[in-house]
C-alpha cells in the first residue's frame, strides 16, 4: 500500500494562450498544422533516480492543469504490533499543521495557487513537501482525528465487501499484508504523536518516495525534487516480506446473505504470471461494469446459474502486491444456497485448469482487461497513480502501448497454468453473514 499526496494547479499562462501552446507542441513534433484536429502525441515519459534514491517521473501531456504528487511506500504493512492503525491516521493527517505552515495556511494557500495561473511550481511544492516531510502532529489536532477514524470504520462496516477482504488478508498472511487498512477499535485514541513521528522518520525517506508530475517540465521537477526532497536519505525501516500461510476466518452476523471469498496465493505485481492472472479474472468475470448489471457473460455466473435459481453475485478476486498476491472467487448469495454457489464457482475454475478455455472467451477477457486498463489511465489521477506505483516498484514506467502488448502476448496455456496454480495452492477462505449453510475451507 502507498500513501499518496497530490496537488494540481493551473498551468502558468495556459488559459490565455492555450491554442498557441498546442500549435507550438505540434510544430515541435513536426505535425502539419492542417492536422491540428488530431490528438497531440504525448512526449516520452522521463524517469530519473537521484543518488538519494528518490525517483522523479514526469509526463508532458499538454494538460491545461499540472498535477504533482508524492507517493511514499509506507502503508499498513510497515506497522508493528505497537502502532497498528498509524497509517490510517496519517492518511487523514495530510491537512494538519506542519513546521512550515498551519492547517489554515495550507488550506488557503492551496486554494490560492489553484486559482491563480501565475504561481510557480515551487510554490505548490512548498505545501506538498511540508505535508509529506515536516508534519508537527500537534496532540489536539491528532485527537480531533479520532472522530474521522470512527467514521471511516463505520462506513467500512456498512460495506460487507470491505470487511470480507480485510479478514481474507488477515487469514492469508502471517505478517505484513495481514495488517488492516483501518485502525483497530482498541487503538482508537491510543496512537500518540510520538508514534506518528517515529513512523514518519522510519519510513518517509528519499529511497521510499516518488515525485510524479503530469503536465510539467522534467528538468524543473527534478530541480524541485533535489531541493526539497533530499532531506532524509536512506531506505528506512525494511518491512518484513509477506509470508502466505492460508487459513480461514468466519464472521457471523445477521441477515440472509453470505459473502464468501476462497483464494490461494496468486502473483506479485512484477511477476511474469501477473498478467495471466488478470486475464483469468476476466475470463471468470471481474464483476459487472454497469450498475446492478447481471454480468451474464462471465463464466462464473453461467456456472452458478445452473445450480440455483436464487439471486447471486459472483466475480473473480485478484490482488497483486510487491512480493505476493491473492487470487480467488468472491460470491454473494442467499444463506441456504451458499454451499452450492461456492462449490460451483470452484468447479468452474477447475474446468479452466483442465484446459477447457475457448478462444472466444480468451479474446473477450483480453479485450475487457485492455479496455479496463486504458480507461483507468484516462484520468490524470489514475495515470499519476499508475506511474508512481510502477516507478516505486520497478524504477521505470511502462507505457500504455507496452502494457497492452503484454496483455496480447498471453497465451491460452499461460491462463490454464495459473488456473492450475489456484487449484493446487493452499486455500484461504473468508466468509461473513448467516453462515448456517456455508462450508468450511476443508470441505470445498
Amino acid at each position: 500500500m502507498l500513501l499518496f499526496w497530490t496537488l494540481f494547479l493551473q498551468r502558468r499562462d495556459v488559459f490565455s494562450d492555450f491554442q498557441r501552446r498546442l500549435y507550438a507542441a505540434q510544430a515541435a513534433h513536426k505535425v502539419d498544422v492542417a492536422a491540428a484536429m488530431e490528438p497531440v502525441k504525448f512526449l516520452p515519459q522521463e524517469v530519473t533516480k537521484l543518488p538519494s534514491g528518490l525517483v522523479i517521473a514526469s509526463l508532458e501531456n499538454y494538460s491545461p492543469a499540472s498535477r504533482i504528487g508524492v507517493l511514499v511506500r509506507a502503508g499498513s504493512r510497515y506497522e508493528t504490533i505497537d502502532n497498528l492503525g498509524v497509517s490510517h491516521l496519517l492518511r487523514l493527517a495530510a491537512s494538519l499543521t506542519t513546521k512550515g505552515a498551519s492547517a489554515f495556511k495550507i488550506c488557503r494557500g492551496v486554494e490560492a495557487v489553484g486559482g491563480t495561473s501565475s504561481k510557480h511550481l515551487d510554490t505548490v511544492m512548498e505545501y506538498l513537501i511540508n505535508v509529506t516531510t515536516a508534519p508537527e502532529f500537534r496532540p489536539w489536532e491528532v485527537s480531533d482525528l479520532t472522530a474521522r477514524v470512527k467514521l471511516d470504520k463505520e462506513l467500512a462496516k456498512q460495506t460487507p465487501q470491505i470487511g470480507v477482504i480485510e479478514i481474507l488478508h488477515a487469514a492469508a498472511y502471517k505478517n505484513a499484508l495481514s495488517n488492516s487498512l483501518y485502525c483497530p477499535d482498541y487503538m482508537l485514541g491510543q496512537i500518540t504523536t510520538e508514534q506518528m513521528h517515529t513512523f514518519v522518520q522510519n519510513n518517509f525517506t528519499s529511497a521510499r518516495m516518488a515525485l510524479v508530475g503530469l503536465g510539467v517540465d522534467h528538468a524543473v521537477l527534478k530541480q524541485v525534487g533535489e531541493q526539497f526532497l533530499n532531506i532524509r536519505s536512506g531506505t528506512g525501516t525494511v518491512g518484513s516480506e509477506a509470508v502466505y500461510r492460508g487459513g480461514e476466518l468466519r464472521h457471523r452476523s445477521g441477515g440472509g446473505l453470505v459473502h464468501a471469498v476462497v483464494a490461494s496465493e496468486g502473483a506479485s505485481a512484477t511477476s511474469a504470471e501477473a498478467t495471466a492472472f488478470s486475464i483469468l479474472q476476466h475470463v471468470l468475470g471481474a464483476g459487472p461494469h454497469v450498475k446492478r448489471g447481471s454480468n451474464t457473460t462471465s463464466k462464473l455466473s453461467q456456472a452458478i446459474s445452473k445450480v440455483t435459481a436464487q439471486p447471486f453475485d459472483a466475480s473473480a478476486f485478484n490482488a497483486n502486491y510487491t512480493d505476493s498476491g491473492l487470487f480467488g472467487v468472491y460470491t454473494i448469495c442467499q444463506a441456504n444456497a451458499a454451499k452450492d454457489v461456492i462449490k460451483a464457482a470452484i468447479v468452474q475454475v477447475n474446468d479452466i485448469a483442465q484446459g477447457n478455455l475457448a478462444a472466444a472467451d480468451l479474446s473477450r477477457a483480453k479485450n475487457q482487461l485492455t479496455a479496463e486498463y486504458l480507461m483507468s489511465v484516462e484520468s490524470s489521477e489514475g495515470l499519476m497513480e499508475a506511474i508512481g506505483s510502477q516507478v516505486l516498484a520497478e524504477g521505470t514506467y511502462h507505457s500504455p502501448e507496452a502494457v497492452t502488448q503484454k496483455i496480447s502476448a498471453v497465451s491460452s496455456a499461460d491462463v490454464v497454468n495459473v488456473a492450475k496454480k489456484f487449484m493446487s495452492g493452499k486455500k484461504t477462505m473468508a466468509s461473513s453473514g448467516h453462515l448456517v449453510n456455508t462450508p468450511f475451507v476443508d470441505e470445498i
